[in-house]
């Protein structure tokens, strides 16, 4: 009966909410900030708020599928594309949230050690562990005990972003700081999207579990959308006006010492769970009679390994290959769900779809190297959906055109038989 019950349990808006600020407070995002700073910090913010508002619109549009279908995110992906299309894309994903739990495992505990050097190893195990116990609580038994993380998060961070910016003296400094061109606007844009882009295929594996389905997706990327705006400006802010690009060197200039260390740990397990626990789920995607959870517990468990045995580096070439396979599928997706009111779960694949979705692959492949305003990804999806429209409704308008063609010849027939 027990178990019944826990297998029933749906999340709250607030534990949503709480799920993605965790998911927001990150070290990769404060390191993308980084990158941005070249820009200046006004032109910088601007291209950081534009990015997150399309990536964030995008993650509740996907989020929303999953919370009015009850389906989780690769679940979801078979009303596009079958059910073989739909364990093609779980394997991808699972590759790529492999890919993010060995890379956030390997970045925190190079931070870490920064403050008290004791090993890379040694922290790789430490964090590691820490998010094998926030996999084997549960993502519906977390509870309080996310909720005392998140505030000692909260707090923590807080405290960071005035020591950052307690330097600034006046509004104008921050306009009047030079710029360098080794980022375009429109490349700043990207490298914003790109981040809310790559929780796109985890996010129904929350809000499926929502009691307010609509209020939750709502929340989830509100939520993450301005917490990770804030890890943005606080990285971009750390490289502008402390002439630090590495945020422990800055904690430990800051003389933060174990606050600063808590930061690094607890954001890292924070955000990293999520991505070990939906490497789980899309595993039961392509491995039926495996448990989620202990697939889970593997993936970390190999991330690890490669955290301790191989430096990980080059975030942007990674979130590109995340966005030119990802924004693809879901544009697809958009367009069959919101539009067209299709629904191919019962088909093997829809192989037309995957056809679509490999010329989406090369057109954002191909938009890379065209600097647009703002940035490749929209570009390459609008152009995408209007595709999928076309297709589709000529499709439609050909099979009604034959249909005619069909009567008439029937019609010719029974005048003649008369």
């Amino acid at each position: 009966m027990k178990d019944k019950k826990m297998k029933n349990k749906k999340t709250s808006v607030f534990e949503n909410g709480l799920l993605w600020f965790g998911a927001a407070v990150s070290i990769a995002e404060i390191m993308t900030g980084t990158y941005i700073s070249a820009l200046g910090f006004s032109r910088g913010l601007c291209a950081v708020i534009i990015g997150h508002v399309i990536g964030c619109m995008l993650l509740f549009l996907a989020g929303f599928i999953g919370a009015k279908t009850g389906k989780s995110a690769m679940e979801t992906v078979k009303i596009s594309f079958g059910h073989y299309g739909s364990m093609f894309f779980a394997l991808l994903n699972i590759v790529q949230l492999f890919g993010w739990t060995a890379l956030m495992i390997y970045d925190g505990a190079l931070a870490t050690n920064t403050i008290w050097p004791i090993g890379n190893w040694v922290w790789c195990l430490i964090i590691g562990c820490l998010i094998l116990i926030w996999i084997i609580v549960g993502i519906k038994n977390l509870g309080k005990m996310n909720i005392v993380a998140m505030i000692g998060l909260f707090a923590l961070t807080v405290v960071l972003s005035f020591i950052i910016f307690g330097r600034m003296q006046t509004i104008a400094s921050i306009v009047s700081i030079p710029l360098n061109q080794g980022i375009t606007f429109g490349a700043a844009v990207e490298l914003s999207i790109a981040m809310p882009l790559s929780w796109l295929p985890l996010i129904s594996d929350y809000t499926r579990e929502a009691k307010h389905p609509v209020k939750s997706t709502a929340v989830s990327a509100i939520v993450y959308g301005v917490v990770s705006c804030w890890m943005y400006v606080i990285g971009m802010g750390a490289a502008i006006f402390t002439g630090e690009s590495d945020i422990a060197n800055i904690m430990v200039k800051a003389g933060l010492g174990i606050a600063g260390l808590l930061i690094l740990v607890f954001s890292t397990v924070t955000t990293t769970f999520l991505d070990a626990w939906s490497a789980g789920i899309s595993g039961e995607t392509v491995f039926k009679k495996w448990s989620g959870k202990w697939m889970a517990i593997g993936v970390t468990i190999i991330g690890i390994c490669c955290a301790i045995f191989f430096p990980i580096t080059n975030i942007t070439t990674f979130l590109y290959f995340i966005g030119s396979v990802f924004a693809p599928m879901i544009a697809i997706q958009i367009i069959d769900y919101f539009v067209l009111k299709q629904d191919f779960s019962e088909k093997p694949v829809d192989i037309r779809n995957l056809i679509i979705w490999l010329l989406g692959f090369f057109l954002y492949r191909a938009s890379m190297k065209i600097d647009f305003f703002v940035g490749n990804t929209v570009p390459a999806m609008a152009i995408l959906m209007l595709l999928c429209i076309l297709i589709k409704m000529g499709e439609v308008f050909v099979l009604r055109l034959n249909k005619k063609k069909v009567c008439a010849m029937l019609d010719s027939n029974d005048e003649f038989e008369h």
